[in-house]
């Protein structure tokens, strides 16, 4: 079967879509993030409760950021399972 002219769904905006719209913020943050990270170049000394590490700031700033990240991503995660329980019970 053909399709017709009316057949058509109306085209959505790219920044009208809500996944676009949910993504947005989260690449501004990172973006802004990631400029602030790597321009703190220099050797910082971290105490890690008992040993002390002398590393540059940006790789530190660098972890913490991914385990953020990392704990945001299980955060969401749990939280959508979660709730797709529910609907199934």
């Amino acid at each position: 079967m053909s399709r017709t002219s009316t057949d058509r769904q109306p085209h959505t905006p790219f920044l009208s879509r809500p996944g676009v719209r949910r993504l947005t913020p989260f690449v501004l943050i990172t973006a802004i993030a990631l400029v602030f990270i790597f321009e703190n170049r220099a050797d910082v000394e971290i105490r890690l409760l008992i040993p002390e590490v002398t590393m540059p700031l940006w790789g530190a700033l660098l972890i913490a950021w991914g385990l953020g990240m990392l704990a945001c991503a299980l955060t969401v995660r749990r939280r959508r399972d979660r709730h797709t329980k529910r609907r199934g019970l």
